[in-house]
């Protein structure tokens, strides 16, 4: 569907990103791209939309119209109702159009569509926005940053939205995103950035397998747990946080069990995000 190879996007004499390996997105795929701020990740997403002079290769078969974008930031008219907007951006007819009335229906965004869009609370502009991408039914999606701004709360519910949407279906995603619990829910392939570079790209449970192992405990990051973890091995972890790795379901059991003795409270987990973005950019390698 798309391939990048060797790409390169210079400023001046800074290097903003910078692709030495292929980097293929198929059909199918849900890639999360992470990193932190000024990692390339809004770079990258330029250049593939022809947005940035880039030095490289990006070979595609799809047509401009075939890719879609969500922007961080939007703008819309703020004096004439919602409904108005979506009938001049997609140029049909909000009240005859099955498609767009399933997609509101859906987004449960019915009860917005006679408010002006400066009347929208935040997540109700993000709606707003995505079912104006959605309608498109591009073979291939961007979303950046989708849910910024917004709260926990708000965020839970439209992720689960967007994840019931795409369920079962061959339109690509990528999202571009630094919440961790976000990419959980959509994504099955990460592509790891860091000061313009790529860190990992992969399967995500094939890199946390590569960095974390089978499984990994975390228990609170406290005096008593320290000292108890002086004497076990532990992998990068946020610093609130004290991670073990599993390498398989004996030695998970071993750790767990001696959590329970010491009544500590803890977390197992096979997918964490968090925990393997932390080994990947810690410079210890995989396990």
């Amino acid at each position: 569907m798309l391939a990048i190879d060797r790409l390169q996007v210079r400023y001046g004499k800074q290097t903003a990103l910078l692709v030495e390996r292929p980097l293929v997105i198929g059909a199918g795929d849900r890639i999360g791209v992470i990193g932190s701020n000024g990692a390339g990740k809004t770079t990258l997403l330029k250049a593939v939309l022809g947005l940035v002079p880039y030095h490289g290769r990006i070979r595609t078969r799809l047509r401009p119209e075939d890719i879609s974008v969500h922007m961080q930031q939007n703008s819309y008219v703020g004096t004439v109702p919602v409904k108005h907007i979506m009938s001049a951006i997609l140029n049909t007819d909000v009240k005859t159009d099955k498609k767009l009335r399933g997609l509101v229906d859906f987004f449960e965004f019915q009860g917005c569509m006679s408010k002006k869009y400066t009347a929208l609370s935040g997540g109700q502009k993000q709606r707003l926005t995505i079912i104006l991408v959605l309608y498109q039914d591009a073979p291939l999606t961007f979303f950046d940053e989708v849910t910024s701004g917004l709260d926990f709360e708000t965020r839970q519910k439209l992720m689960e939205k967007m994840r019931a949407w795409y369920a079962g279906k061959e339109n690509a995603l990528v999202v571009v995103s630094h919440y961790y619990d976000e990419l959980e829910r959509l994504a099955d392939k990460l592509l790891i950035l860091n000061r313009g570079h790529v860190a990992a790209f992969g399967r995500t449970e094939e890199l946390f397998r590569r960095y974390c192992g089978r499984a990994v405990v975390t228990i609170p990051a406290n005096g008593k747990n320290r000292a108890l973890a002086a004497r076990l091995k532990t992998i990068a972890a946020p610093g609130h946080l004290l991670a073990f790795p599993c390498t398989d379901e004996a030695e998970e059991s071993r750790l767990t069990s001696l959590f329970i003795r010491e009544n500590i409270d803890y977390r197992r987990s096979g997918t964490d995000i968090e925990i393997l973005c932390s080994n990947v950019l810690s410079g210890g390698g995989p396990l």
